[in-house]
């Protein structure tokens, strides 16, 4: 059986909307290069400055 992975050895990200940091996602995983937002809203708001949301 594999080992199990703590959330807190998962590599993150900062969003670059909310500048919130997020976790890598399994749905992520041929994808994380390109994920840039941490949600749908943030992503709906388009890339502006950091911070400004």
């Amino acid at each position: 059986m594999p080992k199990m992975r703590r959330k807190g050895d998962l590599p993150t990200k900062t969003c670059r909307k909310c500048g919130r940091l997020f976790v890598w996602r399994h749905k992520w995983a041929h994808d994380w290069d390109r994920v840039l937002f941490c949600s749908q809203r943030c992503r709906a708001q388009g890339n502006g400055n950091r911070g400004s949301g």
